[in-house]
Parts: structure tokens; C-alpha cells; sequence
């Protein structure tokens, strides 16, 4: 992989710099074990399609703009394994690893506008060895464009925080959900960098903790002032004056501006509406969906009840063997939505690589994609 390295990972005491994913030499692809964090840091190893669908599946990485870059990367990965006598075959095997990629998660539209860039420039009036030269260029371009867009989100959102800002978020929008930087934290990155007073309130985000076990984890390495709340705490705290900003990520903004993400995102959006709070979307392009003309639309992953009945826990802080223990009466039905549709009227604006997007989003996102 080649571009930034910023993740900042502590351990055993020494600060080491990484991306989330990147190949090895020999070709596997190497991410980080977001299912371990903050309790061990440790590095699943993807050698073929199966695993690479299965770390996409079982969120061993997660964030709408990694799992692009993830199948992106497991579309490589096919092509680059075995022999491929002509293009029928070549055709066959992408679109067949296509096809198990796209069934591992339903929500994030970064995993289809990748998959379905990559199989458009399939060309069957140049050779294979061509084709298999130019889905590397574009896997490359792929993750190129991701470093290089959210870098521009914190340079562009950075703009937006005061000298002194609280700001809060949920879930996790950061280095991990995309290879570095981040969406929602990349502006909060940025402002820290450049000597900025920020605190974050990161909402724990049930069932998987993503906000408490991975945000947490990051800007505890960034050496980010931060609070840990409880999901339902945000009304109070947004209600006591001690939120300045709202700023959070997207799995798919569609082209009326209504948008998905993170179950409980809407709710913090309606706050914010009732207490006249700023409340930003971060994304880069891959997150758009101009197809989709309403929230409405969206297809919303419904995960295990398993995730609502039991958490991750450990004994003692130097643990490193997270268990699963249950958490609330084990007979009663669960549902467990992952994410829910804010509409475009609770939305002040959409951070994108170049500028921010203003009411109406409508339009802005219309202008923006001409």
C-alpha cells in the first residue's frame, strides 16, 4: 500500500504508525482485527476470496469506505491466483467473486460502486494479461482515492471547528473505517493537529460498542480528549449546552441527502434539530449513491439477536482474551437493526473532500456530482 500511514497504535508502550489494511508480500491481505480491539491488537491474514468475504461478513473490518476498498482488494486477489487462459474465464471468475462480495453486507454502498467499477472495465478486445494489468491500476486508484479523499474531509471539516469545540459522534468513523485518516474523525484529527482545544463525546454505540471499543481506542492513541457516554446519555448531554457540534459518518448518502448509518444516528440527528446543534455528515464520493432517490429505499441489515443478548468483556485490563458474556434476560426476542435513515431536513450540511454541502442537499449533491 502506498501513501500515509497515521493510525496510531500503542503497544507495549511504543507509538508504531499503520493503515488498516495493506498486502504482504506474498500477497495476502492484511487488516486489522477490529472484532479484538480495544483488548488485542491483532492482524487477520486473508490468503483467498472465502476469508476475504468472511472478514467482510463477520466485520473483522468495517466502515462503508474500507469495505469498498476490502472487496476491491479481494477482486485482486482472485486474479491474481491461478492460471487464466482467456477472457470468458477472466470474466467469469470476476464476476463470480463479485457476486460472493456483494453478499456480505447489504447497507454500505461503497462494496457496490467498487465492485461494479471494477467489473465495467472488463474489455474483451485486449488481452488478459491487460485486463488483469488495468484491475490492479484500478484497485490501486480505488485505495489512492480513499487516502487522498479523507484527508481532504479533515482538511475541509477542520474548517467548520472553533478554537474550542466539543464535538460528539457515534459509532466509528476514523482511520479504521477507511484506511487512514477517517470520515467523521478526520476533521477532528485535523483540528487536533493543528493545536486546536477539542473533547470528544463518543456515544458507545450498542449493541457491538463500536464508538466505545474502536473511536475510543483511536483517539486514546491520538492523545485526543475524549468521554465515553451511554447511547441514551446524548439527549441530556446535548440538552445541558455541552455539545458545540455533531459530526458522524455514512454507509449511504442517497441523492435527495437522506443517508444511512449507525443505529441511533436519527436519533442524534432529531436532537440536534430540537437544540439547533450543527450536525455534519462526513463522506467521501464511493459513499454516494445517486441511483437511490430516497432513505426510504435503503435496504437495512438486521444483524443477530446475539449481538443485543451478549457483550464483549474482559476480566482485567491486560486481558487480551475478550469473552462473550449475557448481558439481559437470555429467553425474550431481540431485534437488532444496524442502521437507521436520517432524512436531508436534519441534515446542516455534508463534508466531502472539496467542500461542504449546504442545504438544500438536493441540489448541492446534484451541483456537486455534475
Amino acid at each position: 500500500m502506498v501513501g500515509y500511514s497515521n493510525l496510531k497504535v500503542i503497544i507495549n508502550k511504543e507509538t508504531k504508525n499503520f493503515q488498516s489494511i495493506w498486502w504482504n508480500e506474498k500477497g495476502i491481505i492484511n487488516m486489522i482485527d477490529q472484532r479484538k480491539l480495544p483488548f488485542s491488537f491483532e492482524i487477520f491474514e486473508a490468503s483467498n476470496l472465502k476469508q476475504t468475504c468472511f472478514a467482510i461478513k463477520e466485520m473483522v473490518v468495517r466502515g462503508a469506505p474500507l469495505i469498498g476498498v476490502t472487496a476491491a482488494f479481494g477482486l485482486q486477489q482472485v486474479v491474481n491466483t491461478g492460471i487464466i487462459e482467456n477472457f470468458l474465464q477472466l470474466e467469469k471468475i470476476v464476476k463470480n467473486a463479485s457476486n460472493e462480495l456483494s453478499k456480505t453486507r447489504p447497507t454500505a454502498v461503497d462494496l457496490f460502486n467498487t465492485l461494479n467499477r471494477i467489473e465495467s472495465i472488463l474489455d474483451s478486445s485486449i488481452s488478459v494479461s491487460e485486463n488483469i494489468e488495468q484491475i490492479k491500476a484500478t484497485v490501486e486508484s480505488i485505495a489512492k482515492e480513499t487516502l487522498e479523499e479523507c484527508k481532504g474531509i479533515g482538511d475541509i471539516g477542520n474548517q467548520l471547528i472553533p478554537e474550542k469545540c466539543t464535538i460528539m459522534t457515534i459509532c466509528n468513523a476514523g482511520a479504521l473505517a477507511t484506511i487512514d485518516f477517517g470520515t467523521a474523525l478526520a476533521p477532528i484529527r485535523k483540528a487536533n493537529e493543528v493545536g486546536k482545544e477539542i473533547t470528544v463525546y463518543v456515544n458507545e454505540t450498542r449493541p457491538r460498542i463500536q464508538g466505545g471499543r474502536l473511536t475510543a481506542w483511536e483517539l486514546h492513541n491520538e492523545g485526543i480528549n475524549h468521554y465515553i457516554n451511554a447511547d441514551g446519555a446524548a439527549g441530556h448531554l446535548i440538552s445541558q449546552g455541552k455539545i458545540d457540534m455533531v459530526i458522524v459518518g455514512a454507509d449511504r448518502i442517497v441523492s435527495n441527502g437522506d443517508f444511512a448509518n449507525k443505529i441511533g444516528t436519527y436519533t442524534l440527528s432529531v436532537l440536534c434539530k430540537e437544540h439547533e446543534i450543527p450536525f455534519y455528515v462526513a463522506a467521501p464520493r464511493s459513499t454516494f449513491d445517486l441511483k437511490t432517490t430516497s432513505g426510504k429505499d435503503v435496504i437495512i441489515e438486521e444483524r443477530s439477536g446475539e449481538e443485543i443478548r451478549t457483550a464483549m468483556s474482559v476480566d482485567a485490563i491486560n486481558e487480551t482474551k475478550a469473552k462473550r458474556r449475557i448481558i439481559h434476560h437470555p429467553f425474550s426476542q431481540n431485534i437488532n437493526p444496524a442502521f437507521d435513515i436520517t432524512p436531508a431536513k436534519n441534515i446542516t450540511g455534508i463534508i466531502t473532500p472539496t467542500k461542504i454541502l449546504k442545504q438544500p442537499l438536493e441540489k448541492s449533491i446534484r451541483q456537486f456530482f455534475e
